[in-house]
């Protein structure tokens, strides 16, 4: 019996080789996910219907937080300290807000529902919390190009691995008292790339931290636009009573004497211009 060639064996056990260590790389989506709905309603009850006019002191107290998800990875304390942020430093300077208190994750607890919500409301003394919810997918895929190989140094992956980062982040602001939703407003982002496997767990957790941003700050004029919005069904419509609190003097769009001190301003104008003329 004749022997195989040596380079005949060679090339066999290199192809068998490659072929054992070649594969794809396909991880599971990586999700992310915490909803006002089963916060505040964590045994599937329905909201209450009942009609309800809430009463809002000015100049409000306001808390701003991010709905607790049961996973306490999801979202790291330190990047919602800095979305939260980025939202309280877009409102402080409205005269009709005394003061934004950031409510740290660690006061709420998952599912607490609106009891929860009440003593952190009690505990930062604020009147109007805004609940930050989050749904957030990751999903990463390979390209034709992109083979894994296992060497002697470790994994290597030619021409990287894909990401796409879809995200939402919805802005709910409820008065604590009445439980009322008063208004809300979403930002989406949606974020493409890729990286080669050696860097993708960090590459990855990057777009994460940075769709977040995005969606934050399409998310911060959508918010603001609502409020605005709020405003005018509340001198039109009367969906929320204003009352003043002792020492406030106004200045805020949402204050009632303001709009009738505007409103007499403006007769008094017209009924001067129709006396000069």
């Amino acid at each position: 019996m004749r022997p195989f060639p040596s380079a005949l064996v060679l090339s066999l056990a290199a192809s068998v080789s490659i072929a054992g260590c070649a594969t794809w790389f396909n991880p599971a989506p990586h999700t992310q996910r915490a909803t006002v709905v089963e916060y505040l309603y964590p045994k599937g009850e329905q909201p209450t219907l009942t009609p309800s006019i809430p009463e809002l002191h000015l100049p409000l107290r306001v808390g701003i937080a991010f709905v607790p998800s049961e996973r306490f990875d999801d979202l790291p304390e330190t990047e919602r300290d800095r979305l939260l942020n980025r939202v309280r430093d877009a409102f402080a300077n409205r005269p009709y807000i005394a003061a934004i208190e950031i409510i740290p994750t660690a006061y709420l607890r998952p599912r607490g529902g609106f009891d929860n919500l009440e003593q952190a409301a009690r505990m930062f003394n604020v009147d109007v919390v805004t609940l930050l919810s989050y749904d957030q997918v990751q999903f990463s895929d390979s390209n034709r190009l992109s083979v894994f190989y296992w060497t002697l140094i470790g994994g290597y992956i030619f021409n990287g691995s894909q990401y796409d980062v879809s995200t939402l982040v919805d802005a709910s602001v409820f008065d604590v008292k009445s439980r009322s939703l008063l208004f809300r407003a979403p930002g989406t982002s949606q974020i493409t790339g890729s990286s080669p496997l050696v860097n993708f767990a960090e590459a990855s957790r990057e777009a994460r931290s940075e769709a977040y941003r995005r969606a934050i700050d399409v998310l911060i004029p959508r918010l603001d636009a609502q409020l605005e919005a709020f405003k005018v069904r509340v001198k039109d419509r009367q969906v929320a009573r204003i009352v003043e609190k002792p020492g406030y003097s106004g200045g805020g769009a949402l204050d009632p004497v303001a709009l009738g001190l505007l409103g007499t301003g403006a007769l008094l104008a017209l009924a001067w211009r129709r006396r000069s003329a």
